[in-house]
C-alpha cells in the first residue's frame, strides 16, 4: 500500500499555526502582585522542590532522622546546664528542660526555613535559567522542607511533657496557627534575603550570624514575663517573640501572650508583604543575575 503525503499550502499553513495556542513569556512589572492562580499550577513543582530538599538532608546520613532528636536534645542539655543551672533564669514554674525544648522546636523550624529559603535562588541557579516556573516557588519549598524535622521532633517532645507529667490544655487547637506564624515569619524574611542573595553572596554567610543574634533576642532561654508588663507588647516587634510564647501557652499553659501576639502578627504581615513586593520586583534580573 503506498501512502501519498499532501503538502500544505501556504494559506493552509497559516490557518493551522492560527490553532497553536502561544505562551509569552515576559518581565514581571516592577511592583506586581503575587498570581496566586499561577502558584496553584505549579504545585506539584513545588511539592517536587521539597522532596528533593528533604530527600538531599538526609541522603547518605549514617544517623539519618535521628539527628533531628540528637540536636535539640543536645541544645537542651547545654541551655539547661548554664542558663537553668548555674544562671539561674526562671521559666514559669516549668521544669526547665521542657521550657527550653517547647521554644527550640519552632525556634529551630523557623531557623531551618530562613536558612534554607535564603539559598533557594542560588542553589537552583541552573534551573532557573533553562527552565520558566515561578521563582516563589524555590523559597517556599525551603521553608516547607523542615516541616518534616518539625514533626518527627514532636515526639520527643510528647516524651518530655510525659516525663514532668504535663497534659496539654484546650490551648492545644490552637497550635497549628503557631506553626503557621513561624512558617510565614520565616519566609517573610526568607524572600528579602534570597532575593538580596542574588545581588550579594555574602548574605547567605550573615544568615547564620542573625540567627545566632536573634536566638539570644527571642524569649528561647528565658521568659517574656522577665520584661516589665508595661513595655512586654513591645517585645512583640520580634515575632518570633510571640510565636515562641504561643507555642508555650498552647502546650503548658503559660501565660497568654495577648498584645504582644497582635504586634508579632502585625509586623509578620508588614514583612511578608513587602518581601513579595520585592522579591518580585527584583525577579527580573534573577536570571541574568545568578
Amino acid at each position: 500500500m503506498v501512502f501519498h503525503r499532501k503538502e500544505m499550502t501556504t494559506a493552509e499553513a497559516r490557518r493551522s499555526d492560527e490553532h497553536v495556542p502561544t505562551l509569552i513569556i515576559r518581565p514581571p512589572r516592577k511592583w506586581v502582585p503575587i498570581d496566586l492562580q499561577e502558584l496553584w499550577n505549579y504545585r506539584e513543582l513545588l511539592a517536587s522542590f521539597t522532596k528533593r530538599d528533604i530527600k538531599i538532608r538526609y541522603k547518605q546520613t549514617a544517623l539519618g532522622f535521628l539527628w533531628v532528636i540528637i540536636q535539640p536534645l543536645f541544645m537542651v542539655f547545654i541551655f539547661s546546664v548554664f542558663f537553668g543551672g548555674l544562671a539561674k533564669i526562671p521559666s514559669d514554674d516549668i521544669p526547665y528542660p521542657l521550657f527550653v525544648l517547647a521554644a527550640l522546636l519552632p525556634w529551630t523550624l523557623f531557623a531551618e526555613g530562613l536558612t534554607r529559603s535564603t539559598t533557594s535562588m542560588v542553589t537552583n541557579s541552573q534551573i532557573m535559567t533553562k527552565v520558566y516556573f515561578p521563582r516563589l516557588i524555590m523559597p517556599i519549598s525551603g521553608v516547607l522542607s523542615p516541616l518534616v524535622d518539625f514533626v518527627v521532633s514532636m515526639s520527643l517532645l510528647a516524651v518530655f511533657m510525659a516525663y514532668y507529667g504535663f497534659v496539654p490544655t484546650l490551648n492545644v487547637v490552637f497550635l497549628p496557627l503557631f506553626i503557621l506564624l513561624a512558617l510565614v515569619t520565616s519566609l517573610a524574611v526568607g524572600l528579602w534575603l534570597s532575593a538580596l542573595n542574588v545581588k550579594y553572596r555574602d548574605f547567605q554567610y550573615t544568615v547564620p550570624f542573625i540567627i545566632q543574634l536573634w536566638l539570644f533576642a527571642s524569649p528561647v532561654v528565658y521568659p517574656a514575663s522577665l520584661l516589665p508588663e508595661s513595655v512586654r507588647f513591645l517585645y512583640g516587634l520580634n515575632p518570633m517573640a510571640g510565636v515562641i510564647e504561643g507555642f508555650r501557652w498552647s502546650l503548658l499553659g503559660t501565660g497568654m501572650p495577648g498584645a504582644m501576639m497582635l504586634v508579632s502578627v502585625g509586623v509578620v504581615v508588614l514583612l511578608l508583604i513587602t518581601g513579595i513586593f520585592y522579591f518580585r520586583r527584583m525577579e527580573q534580573y534573577y536570571a541574568d543575575v545568578v
